[in-house]
């Protein structure tokens, strides 16, 4: 028999996890022992956008993990109300929910058109909260559950060029911080994860943000990720948690911090995102 794994019978749902930090994360979760509910609207790859809900899925059964693929497209609340309704169906329980699918727009306020901007406010803020809005009532049941939501510490640091991208990832984090305010007292733990630096993915490849010396790995939200999930909720809950802080203050040290490098130390100019360089998304 294996050793019990951190996720043993738990089960997670993360949006938007057809390809890039997404497919990390449930192929992640699903090594840990989770049963895991991949989502998306992508059910078949293009050239450009590689992957889809169930090329992910079937990752994770080859590796000897369960999974559920769900194409929602978050805007729509019966889409997610069902997909909720289907993850009960099938495993009988919701344990943790990340947040991670999102709109981008990287652009200055005058080349923002606003049904781009109303975009972002659809698929970051209001589908972070149709999602907990209908998993917080079984994890409120279960006296369990962790929401990680994909945004970044509230701050008045300056974002010229992604100031309405910026506001809706604000307003995730609003979201974070609230709910684990309200659900305290429910063995419940809201958290906002965002990385300090750019992370491999199609966003970063596709948008041309710096050159692969000046990226890491997603690897490094997956450790940040499950060293929040392994946690018993609400024992760390109600944090803006930057990836590279956190876990050097989880033990990790520079050598182990300089392997989520892709090519395996640090660049010369690194591309910070946290507002350290004035550099901020």
């Amino acid at each position: 028999m294996s050793a019990q794994r951190p996720l043993d019978g738990r089960v997670a749902v993360v949006t938007g996890s057809s390809r890039g930090i997404g497919r990390a994360m449930i192929l992640r979760l699903a090594r840990e022992g989770a049963s895991v509910v991949v989502t998306g609207k992508s059910e078949t790859g293009t050239e450009k956008l590689p992957g889809s809900i169930h090329t992910v899925a079937e990752e994770v059964e080859a590796g000897g993990g369960s999974a559920l693929a769900i194409r929602v497209d978050v805007r729509r609340e019966d889409e997610v109300k069902a997909m909720v309704d289907a993850t009960i169906e099938r495993f009988g329980r919701l344990d943790i929910l990340v947040n991670n699918a999102g709109a981008l727009w990287w652009q200055p306020v005058l080349e923002t058109p606003p049904k781009r901007y109303d975009l972002m406010w659809e698929i970051n803020v209001r589908a972070a909260f149709l999602c907990a809005y209908y998993a917080l009532p079984h994890m409120v049941a279960n006296h369990w559950g962790h929401i990680i939501n994909c945004s970044p510490p509230i701050t008045t640091t300056p974002s010229p060029g992604h100031v309405a991208y910026m506001t809706t990832k604000m307003g995730m984090t609003r979201l974070a911080i609230g709910i684990a305010a309200e659900h305290a007292d429910d063995g419940i733990a809201s958290n906002s994860l965002w990385p300090v630096t750019i992370i491999e993915s199609l966003a970063s490849i596709n948008w041309g943000l710096g050159d692969r010396s000046q990226w890491r790995s997603p690897e490094i939200l997956c450790d940040a990720m499950m060293e929040i999930v392994s946690t018993e909720p609400p024992t760390l809950t109600g944090q803006q948690i930057l990836d590279e802080p956190f876990l050097r203050e989880r033990g990790w040290t520079d050598e182990r911090l300089d392997a989520y490098w892709l090519e395996g130390k640090p660049p010369e100019h690194p591309v910070y995102i946290d507002g350290r360089s004035g550099s901020s998304m």
